[in-house]
C-alpha cells in the first residue's frame, strides 16, 4: 500500500482515488487483514458528505439509521483471565489505567 498511498502515521494511509480503486484495495486489505482491523472513509453525496467501510475484530460497527451512517460499539469481551460467570460480573466501568470503579 506504501507505493501508491502515502503513509500519514504509521498504518494509516490516505489517497484520492476512484470508486473502482478504493474498492480494489480495500478488498486486498480485508483479505489480509487477519487478526487487525481497519477502517475506509471516502467523500459521498450524503448528507454527512462522506461514507466509510470497516473490516476486522472491531469493537466500533457501522450502523445505518435512516441513511445517516453511526457507529455502535459492541459490549467489551471478557478477558481470558475473566472466570466470573455473567451472574458474579457487577456494575463496573474499566478505565483505561486498568482500575475498576
Amino acid at each position: 500500500m506504501a507505493v501508491g498511498l502515502p503513509e500519514i502515521r504509521a498504518r494509516v494511509y490516505v489517497g484520492t482515488y476512484g470508486r473502482r480503486t478504493r474498492e480494489m484495495i480495500w478488498q486486498q486489505v480485508c483479505d489480509g487483514i487477519e487478526d487487525g482491523d481497519a477502517v475506509v472513509a471516502w467523500a459521498a453525496a450524503n448528507d454527512a458528505g462522506f461514507d466509510f467501510a470497516t473490516c476486522g475484530s472491531n469493537r466500533r460497527m457501522p450502523v445505518d439509521l435512516d441513511g445517516f451512517k453511526l457507529v455502535s460499539f459492541a459490549p467489551p469481551a471478557a478477558s481470558p483471565t475473566d472466570r466470573r460467570g455473567p451472574s458474579d460480573r457487577r456494575n463496573t466501568t474499566e478505565r483505561t489505567d486498568g482500575e475498576h470503579r
